[in-house]
Parts: structure tokens; C-alpha cells; sequence
């Protein structure tokens, strides 16, 4: 038996990197996955890969609420119900905070923060309706400290902690849990441009990565995607039933201190 036997389980971003490990994994693990995203093509071959009875691909912009009402009309129609929302979708942009046009910074908020806050408030009911789950939103660590030009996304980050305590604390009644997973840096395409160019030598560009983020990270490493779906599946699961309302830092100890050696 899987851990999510009978659930539906819609998540965004979910074409490529975790949003699709988490797809992936959730699959393995007995749920229908509605598979939302802007990225029609992949997000597509991924929906057949799983196949028709497994999986659902939706277009998908967060920002936007007749999108998300789409998407739930679309899970209903396929399986009947929604289980779990996953809130993964999320851009980053670096630039100099006294820097960045107006523009810029609210194309970050659109996605990563009325994005997630759109998410609860379009599924959240049909969650209810189905008596109750789980609502995972993608913070990042960014989202408990600060870092140099990220400053609109560590802003979003810092806001999706905010919606996510305040929906656990409204939602509870409701029987559904909120948390949310703060990852460090992860090799997705993200933090790894390299993923998205065909002719590049992904390996060496993961080992690239590795070497860098050993002097930063106390485990030595970039994390991988299929790590932060781990965690999506434990927060998503009964392994987790007496939890919400809570960030979880998945950073390989970034956040734990300074190393003097």
C-alpha cells in the first residue's frame, strides 16, 4: 500500500525539477496527481509518462484566479475530488534591491506570493469537501533569513510563512493541515541554468555545484529534488498527522551556523 492510496493530489510547478519529483514520487506512493504548470510540453509528456488513469496535466499560471479555477474544475472532472494542494510554482530573480524595477518585483510577488495565497483560497474548500488533507506551500530558507540580491523572492518567502500559519490556524477546524518546506539551494534548473541547455554536461555541472555549495553547506553538498519531495510526501501523509502550521528547513545545515573550518 502507498502512503497516499485514494488521493488526489494537485500540484503546481510541476513539469520540471521538485514539482515534478514530487509528481513522481506521489505517484509511486498511490495518489492522482494533477500536474499544473506554464510549461505545457513537459508538463504534458509528464502526465502521459504516468499515464491517463495516474495523472493529469492543467495550464496553469498561479497568479492568475480564472486559472486556478480551471484547474479544479479539471481535477474534479478527472478523479472526482482534491486531497492535497501542493503550492511548489515559485521564480527566482537576482538583483541589487535598491536596484530592482518596480516591474520586476512584482512579477516575484504575483507568482510566488498571491500565487500560493490564490492556491489555498481556490482549494482549500475542495479539500474540506472531501473531508479534510493537506496544503504543502514551497517557502524557501530564505523565507527565515536574509540573502543578498534575492530581495523580492526572499520577500515572497517570508510572506508564504506568514499565509502558511495563518491558513493552519483558520483551516484546522476544516481538518486540513498547513506547512510548508523551506529549501536551501537545490540543483534544479533554478540554481543550475545548466539543466535547461540541451548541449550541457549535466553531470559536471551538479559537480560544478557541489564543489561550491561544500564551502557553504556543512553537508558538503547541492541538495537534490527528489530530497525536498521527500519531505513534500511526509507533510503530505498521516506519517505527519499531528503537524501544521510549521516551516521545515531543508538546506543541509546551511542555516545552522558558520564553519571556521
Amino acid at each position: 500500500m502507498g502512503k497516499l492510496d485514494g488521493r488526489t493530489v494537485l500540484i503546481s510547478g510541476a513539469a520540471r525539477g521538485q514539482g515534478e519529483q514530487e509528481a513522481r514520487l506521489f505517484a509511486a506512493e498511490g495518489a492522482k496527481v494533477v500536474i499544473a504548470d506554464v510549461l505545457d510540453e513537459q508538463g504534458q509528456a509528464l502526465a502521459k509518462e504516468l499515464g491517463e488513469d495516474v495523472a493529469l496535466f492543467v495550464h496553469l499560471d498561479v497568479s492568475q484566479e480564472a486559472d486556478w479555477q480551471a484547474a479544479v474544475a479539471a481535477a474534479k472532472g478527472a478523479f472526482g475530488r482534491i486531497d492535497g494542494l501542493v503550492n511548489n510554482a515559485g521564480i527566482l530573480r537576482f538583483n541589487e534591491l535598491v536596484s530592482t524595477p518596480l516591474e520586476e518585483f512584482q512579477q516575484v510577488v504575483q507568482v510566488n506570493q498571491v500565487g500560493a495565497f490564490l492556491g489555498i483560497r481556490t482549494v482549500a474548500p475542495e479539500i474540506e469537501a472531501a473531508g479534510g488533507g493537506t496544503i504543502v506551500n514551497t517557502s524557501s530558507f530564505t523565507g527565515l533569513t536574509g540573502m543578498a540580491f534575492v530581495g523580492a523572492y526572499a520577500a515572497t518567502k517570508h510572506a508564504v510563512l506568514g499565509l502558511t500559519r495563518v491558513a493552519a490556524i483558520e483551516l484546522a477546524a476544516k481538518k486540513i493541515r498547513v506547512n510548508a518546506v523551506c529549501p536551501g539551494a537545490v540543483d534544479t534548473a533554478m540554481s543550475n541554468p545548466a539543466l535547461l541547455d540541451p548541449a550541457a554536461d549535466v553531470a559536471e555541472s551538479s559537480e560544478a555545484l557541489d564543489a561550491y555549495y561544500s564551502k557553504l553547506v556543512p553537508l558538503g553538498r547541492i541538495g537534490r529534488p527528489q530530497e525536498v519531495a521527500a519531505l513534500a510526501l511526509f507533510l503530505t501523509s498521516d506519517d505527519s498527522s499531528y503537524i501544521t502550521g510549521q516551516p521545515f528547513v531543508i538546506d543541509g545545515g546551511w542555516l545552522a551556523g558558520v564553519s571556521l573550518f
